[in-house]
């Protein structure tokens, strides 16, 4: 692979927001590459991690998009790839025929774990390069930023 040599434009401007936009590309993209080896999405990893977890045993496609910062539509992208590969099925409510319940197979909880491994190596990588003390406070800034002010807006990728 080609090592692309920095813009002269971008490099004349290293002002905070790119450097974070930068930072997060990178970071993102390394994510992206890694996740693609397991034929899932990041999207498809954090469904299958929401659904891994034992917080809430039945929880509807509805909340389940809620809960993630997923609209409709990208949510039900994200489910109809990953009950296709066969990572979740869609259990009907017995009280609403209209209400879905998605629901980890026990291939996605593998796939889901051995993704996740994989996923905090590379986050590893990426941390190697920084003391604890620098991490801890990289982390804190931020989550500061993150939080911000007003509502959050998008998912959590």
């Amino acid at each position: 692979m080609e090592v692309q040599q920095p813009i002269a434009a971008c490099v004349e401007k290293w002002d905070f927001n790119w450097l974070l936009h930068r930072a997060a590309q990178r970071v993102g993209a390394a994510f992206a590459d890694e996740i693609a080896k397991f034929g899932i999405s990041l999207r498809g990893q954090l469904v299958l991690n929401a659904l891994a977890s034992d917080e809430e045993a039945a929880r509807t496609q509805l909340k389940l998009g809620a809960m993630l910062g997923l609209d409709k539509t990208t949510l039900m992208s994200e489910l109809d790839k990953l009950e296709r590969a066969g990572l979740i099925m869609r259990v009907p409510d017995p009280n609403d025929r209209r209400v879905r319940t998605p629901v980890i197979t026990d291939k996605g909880r593998e796939l889901q774990k051995q993704a996740g491994d994989a996923l905090a190596e590379v986050e590893r990588g990426f941390r190697a390069r920084f003391t604890d003390q620098e991490m801890a406070v990289i982390r804190k800034a931020l989550g500061e930023l993150a939080h911000g002010e007003g509502p959050m807006h998008g998912s959590c990728i």
